[in-house]
């Protein structure tokens, strides 16, 4: 390298070292790819192979970023070096802070949570603000796990006396028809991705007795019709599958004392006929300060990193 420059490297236990830096220096390879240059790491320091002060700076805000979020009791993967480095290399504002100053919920193994990108803090801050959050966004984004991590958390607090979870049992280039077992076990299948972020939750049994008291209702969305749901956390997910008529129609059950929370992906949209009442209630609701409409883009997938490239191919061809 005939241009660079040395930093040297924050004080660090070993552990972090070894989180901050990835197994054989996966982490510092990322930043080299994203950043477009070389970087070395030689005892303690670091050395680009770069003169640009602008670029040095960010590489450097980077890698402290990611040892607040390790000191923060987060671990650190693949996504998170990749979304903080483009995030400051975009030259949007950061303050990490945002991101780990306080801990959303908890697993049922003891994991602390966070959110993992800035949308995903909003859309925590929305569901703490407003009575009705609609969270729209691409596969990946969380939409689905942290409106659940939320409800379980004001459940233990005791803000709720019970969750109910619903989505549109709508065919994804399938027939229900042809799977086996009563109406139940044909809707499962459909509902897993609520029964997964649960489990995560608060683990199996305690899901199962929850589920038998009440205090859990997971049931398919025509299930709501005549309902006035009270003292409860409702997410509809995937409602970009609801018709307009159904989505009035949930939107309608809300009783005093509870929160709703309605996800989906409106590049997904599984309806044969007939216009999305997701896509319908974004024009007609918007203007309405009590609700809240959070958007969530491929910056903010957290699944492997190729998702996030998948998306934006898919939107630029589209």
């Amino acid at each position: 390298m005939d241009k660079q420059c040395i930093f040297p490297l924050p004080a660090m236990s070993m552990e972090e070292s070894k989180e901050l830096f990835g197994q054989q220096d996966k982490n510092i390879a990322i930043l080299s790819q994203v950043f477009d240059t070389e970087l070395v790491l030689r005892n303690d320091t670091l050395i680009i192979g770069n003169e640009d002060e602008t670029l040095c700076r960010q590489i450097l805000a980077t890698l402290e970023s990611l040892l607040a979020m390790i000191r923060d009791a987060q671990s650190i993967d693949e996504r998170d070096v990749i979304y903080l480095s483009k995030l400051i290399k975009s030259k949007k504002a950061v303050r990490i802070g945002d991101l780990t100053a306080k801990p959303i919920g908890r697993t049922a193994a003891g994991k602390l949570i966070f959110p993992k990108t800035m949308g995903q803090k909003h859309f925590v801050d929305a569901m703490h603000k407003h009575d009705i959050v609609f969270a729209i966004g691409p596969a990946g984004t969380g939409k689905t796990y942290l409106s659940v991590v939320y409800a379980v958390q004001l459940l233990k607090q005791g803000e709720v006396k019970k969750i109910i979870l619903t989505r549109p049992a709508v065919e994804a280039g399938e027939n229900l028809g042809f799977l086996p077992g009563d109406l139940k076990e044909k809707v499962d299948p459909y509902l897993r991705p609520l029964y997964d972020s649960l489990h995560d939750m608060l683990g199996v049994e305690q899901v199962d007795k929850y589920l038998e008291k009440g205090i859990i209702e997971i049931a398919p969305l025509a299930y709501m019709r005549g309902r006035t749901l009270e003292d409860a956390f409702i997410i509809l997910d995937e409602a970009q599958n609801t018709t307009n008529v159904q989505m009035k129609m949930f939107l309608t059950r809300m009783g005093f004392h509870s929160k709703m929370v309605v996800t989906g992906d409106v590049t997904q949209v599984d309806l044969k006929t007939g216009n999305s009442g997701l896509i319908v209630a974004h024009a007609l609701l918007k203007e309405i300060k009590e609700l809240c409409f959070v958007e969530l883009t491929s910056l903010d997938v957290v699944r492997h990193p190729l998702v996030q490239k998948i998306i934006d191919r898919y939107k630029e061809c589209e």
